[in-house]
């Protein structure tokens, strides 16, 4: 099957590999499956097979199963964490670590099959939505005028209530519909929400400030503006400016 996962299995001790390399081999939706003895092997493996799911181990000579995945929550597509250990005290931190399940050894079939139902749940959500048709004007309005303009010459969208205000250099515009649904049908076009209220450009985006209390400010130069980032959004925003 081609929308079979890969697998990448990660455990300091052999036996326990294989048996779970078996268990999961039984398992129709499971396509490759690959082993590494520590963390080091697995970024390796992952770096250069990129697996869809990773079955991790916590408690590891060297670094452990947790910074691993510190480490991989990095990836722009981190592979699907699925933490198998003998430690029922980390559980907690494993889903803060937003791994889909946590496992506990010795692994039972019953238990993995519910596992990788939870894994088959993230993976669907990870699937692409069909492409959108590329919005290439937008329908505004300006002094009780309807107006089109190329979405290339907006810099920023801004939420008013139940409509939005379209900021760009030749002046501002009123659109009736709701900055969530623009951010849907302008993603393509490389906007980002990176505020509740605001919606961005990142080709506009030529500086950034962060202010002593840790917050971010985007300097956008075609109208010499500044838009804010929420606390929330900031590591997203990072990463897509490459800062991070």
């Amino acid at each position: 099957m081609s929308d079979q996962w890969s697998v990448l299995v990660v455990d300091d001790e052999p036996p326990i590999r294989a048996e779970l390399r078996y268990l999961l081999e039984q398992d129709e939706r499971i396509g490759r499956v690959d082993e590494a003895g520590g963390a080091t092997q697995a970024v390796e493996k992952i770096l250069g097979s990129r697996p869809d799911v990773l079955f991790l181990d916590i408690q590891m000579p060297g670094t452990s199963g947790i910074k691993l995945a510190e480490t991989l929550s990095n990836l722009k597509t981190p592979p699907v964490v699925v933490f198998v250990t003998a430690f029922a005290e980390y559980a907690a931190t494993a889903f803060e670590l937003d791994a889909v399940d946590y496992v506990l050894k010795p692994v039972e079939t019953k238990r993995l099959e519910k596992a990788l139902d939870k894994v088959a749940t993230a993976m669907s959500a990870r699937t692409p939505a069909p492409v959108a048709e590329r919005v290439m004007r937008l329908s505004v309005e300006r002094g009780g005028k309807r107006a089109f303009i190329p979405v290339s010459d907006i810099v920023y969208i801004e939420a008013k209530a139940d409509y939005s205000s379209v900021i760009t250099a030749a002046g501002s515009y009123l659109v009736n519909e709701s900055i969530s649904s623009l951010e849907r049908r302008l993603a393509p076009q490389g906007f980002m929400r990176v505020h509740r209220s605001f919606l961005v450009n990142l080709d506009d985006v030529h500086d950034v400030e962060v202010s002593r209390s840790g917050l971010m400010d985007l300097k956008v130069e075609r109208v010499d503006a500044s838009v804010p980032v929420s606390r929330r959004r900031a590591s997203e925003v990072k990463v897509r400016l490459g800062l991070a």
